[in-house]
């Protein structure tokens, strides 16, 4: 009983932070882009404000002309409209490409008049709900309007949208904002004249490991720290998480006291973190041992508390968190203590870091595995963890590959296409005698040589068979990991007597007699189902000018097609959106094909496919695909059908052959050519 509560908390908890995640990079993924545009406000501020180093009463907006006008400037502008309405193009256009941010901008202005101070939340919840409102619009209507009404219809719709919400905006949300933003700038007032802001470290610098901390810095942080700059010229604020002292520290101190990969590594992360403002570099190493979390803590604390004693701050974000960057906005005269209260971050917790390493250094911790840990939850690859763990080569694998499984969720979809491009490839390469399958994670044996499996599921694969090679794709269609395998391959043969001739002969041709009768099998299996029973794909399940704009919604358009068949429960559809939730079924070269999850076979009454074009184009968490493979699979029938749409992905003659279709015949024809 104490267990399953223990689960219920952590499922919980995990679904909670997730959540949060999704709201933090949905903040993030409308501030980012426009750094670059509050870093020239900030310059500005810097320079030309009465304050600045070289004020400008033209540019910095204070004293008046010579008819005794007041000098509006560039300041005030650039920070009451220019940044709000840059926010709110980015978060309509994230929800609903350009006519979500005309429409989420129009909105935005509505609490930019409405409001008396920068309007960065209000942007960041309007410029989002025009887009998705703009979006349910056109879906209700895009099947009634009349040929040749449509430039009418979406251009007035987009006006009236946009024109109520920015009504709305003026008189309800604007006014909303505005006292959640001076409640917020009291609570962070009230904090700093009783000196208890250093304790948001405590907060904040766990949240940061935690990759939640998105949502604090750009939700709350990012607005009222440039709020303040315009009034005060310089906010603490952005220094509280973008400080790169406590990280810094914590790497020194596995420099000074660490071991193994772990000691070793950490210089040339120091080099990331502290010059390139990677703050997540560091991150796995305190995943490794807990502990070091109180390091980050009494760090971060040191650090905000310097910058509250000597009244020092930015005049705009530091992004990414680089030491270039804090000094580049660093306020006039306030470089050199900011500076020391970055060392001393780092001294403090440098120091506690080397002492909690000599106290626990019987805990070893596992630099691999905690990078792979902090990749789960920041949700995709780290950009940067190959310096960590050495991972953008396969290791030497001294025991001969005969035995090779692609793994995934339910074993399938992208498992099975894997590993028809990876057979393909070690086969071409001449080892036909290794065996190259596809299953389920949770069917899996530690019986295998080597594992494949997508980045995100490596760690759940790496628990089911921990005595094999485990590799790690992000790219189904042109990962590089396959050719690794086979250069593996080829020298673990050259290495062990000339290919299969040398010492693994008799093992090889127990791998091939067992290869043989599996495929032989499946083939079998394969060739009698197709032919004696309903076919897997037909013209009716083909759709050639899909009209989902976004993932989501192309998983319910092939679903549906799914449904229409009468193969599948109602409820394999919720199922294949629990799939992609888990793991993105973006293959690369334009395709994605969704599918249940492996509890969800059940719902299937036979295999049937389903294929979905979009000619416009749609963003798939961050990979664009033009084709949707629907899948619903019960047997081994759709297994010919995956390699051969595999092949001609891979093949650029055949993708640009299919490209060209414009009948679903067309594209049956051209993957049923392809299965011959």
């Amino acid at each position: 009983m104490s267990t399953t509560s223990t689960t219920s908390e952590n499922s919980t908890w995990t679904s909670v932070r997730t959540r949060v995640q999704k709201f933090g990079t949905a903040l993030s993924n409308m501030i980012m882009p426009n750094i670059g545009a509050f870093i020239a406000w900030g310059l500005i501020t810097a320079l030309f404000i009465e304050v600045g180093w070289f004020p400008v009463p033209e540019l910095g907006g204070f004293g008046e002309n010579a008819d005794g006008v007041a000098h509006v400037g560039l300041v005030g502008p650039m920070i009451t409209y220019m940044l709000p309405i840059m926010i709110a193009h980015s978060g309509g256009a994230m929800v609903y490409g350009t006519r979500g941010a005309v429409v989420g901008v129009i909105a935005t202005m509505g609490v930019i008049v409405g409001s008396d101070v920068p309007m960065f939340i209000g942007a960041m919840g309007m410029g989002p709900l025009g887009g998705w409102l703009i979006k349910k619009w056109d879906g209700l209507v895009h099947h009634r309007i009349r040929p040749g009404f449509e430039m009418l219809v979406n251009n007035f719709s987009a006006g009236i949208l946009g024109g109520i919400l920015a009504v709305f905006g003026f008189y309800i949300i604007g006014p909303l904002v505005t006292g959640f933003s001076d409640f917020a700038a009291e609570v962070v007032n009230t904090l700093v004249n009783n000196g208890l802001l250093p304790l948001t470290s405590v907060f904040i610098e766990p949240a940061k490991i935690l990759f939640l901390n998105n949502a604090i810095n750009h939700g709350i942080l990012t607005p009222l720290g440039t709020a303040e700059v315009a009034e005060a010229g310089k906010s603490v604020l952005f220094l509280l998480e973008a400080n790169p002292g406590p990280g810094l520290g914590i790497l020194l101190g596995y420099w000074i006291a660490g071991t193994g990969v772990a000691k070793a590594s950490a210089p040339g992360a120091i080099i990331i973190q502290f010059f390139g403002g990677i703050h997540e570099i560091y991150f796995p190493y305190v995943l490794m041992k807990p502990i070091l979390v109180l390091a980050a803590i009494a760090g971060g604390m040191t650090g905000v508390f310097i910058n509250v004693l000597f009244s020092t701050g930015l005049v705009g974000p530091a992004a990414p968190g680089s030491i270039f960057a804090v000094w580049a906005v660093a306020a006039r005269g306030d470089i050199l203590w900011i500076t020391v209260s970055v060392l001393a971050a780092a001294a403090v917790s440098g120091a506690l870091t080397v002492f909690l390493l000599r106290v626990t250094k019987d805990v070893d911790g596992d630099l691999a595995s905690a990078t792979s840990d902090m990749e789960t939850m920041k949700g995709k690859k780290s950009s940067v963890a190959g310096v960590l763990t050495g991972t953008d080569a396969i290791a030497e694998h001294d025991e001969p590959i005969r035995r090779i499984v692609f793994a995934c969720d339910a074993g399938m979809g992208s498992s099975a296409m894997g590993a028809s491009l990876l057979r393909r490839k070690v086969h071409g390469a001449g080892y036909d005698d290794v065996e190259v399958t596809n299953k389920a994670i949770s069917d899996l044996q530690d019986d295998w040589d080597l594992v494949v499996s997508h980045q995100d599921l490596t760690p759940r694969a790496a628990q089911k068979t921990g005595s094999a090679v485990h590799v790690s794709v992000d790219d189904f269609m042109n990962s590089p990991k396959y050719d690794e395998i086979v250069e593996m391959i080829r020298q673990q043969r050259e290495g062990g007597g000339g290919g299969a001739t040398g010492g693994a002969a008799a093992g090889a041709a127990t791998a091939t007699a067992v290869r043989t009768d599996t495929q032989a099998a499946t083939q079998t299996d394969t060739t009698t189902e197709t032919q004696t029973g309903p076919p897997v794909l037909t013209t009716d399940t083909i759709v050639m000018d899909g009209v989902a704009n976004d993932s989501d919604a192309a998983i319910d358009e092939a679903g549906a097609l799914l449904m229409h068949t009468g193969a599948i429960e109602e409820g394999y559809i919720d199922a294949m959106h629990q799939r992609e939730a888990s793991t993105s079924t973006a293959m690369g070269n334009g395709l994605a094909i969704p599918h249940g999850t492996n509890e969800a076979k059940g719902m299937v009454e036979r295999t049937v496919m389903s294929v979905v074009k979009y000619p416009q184009g749609l963003d798939w968490n961050g990979k664009p695909v033009t084709w949707v493979v629907g899948i619903a699979g019960r047997g081994n029938e759709h297994l010919s059908l995956l390699a051969a749409i595999a092949g001609i992905f891979t093949d650029d003659d055949e993708l640009a052959r299919l490209n060209a279709a414009t009948t679903p015949q067309e594209v049956l024809d051209i993957f049923e050519q392809a299965v011959v």
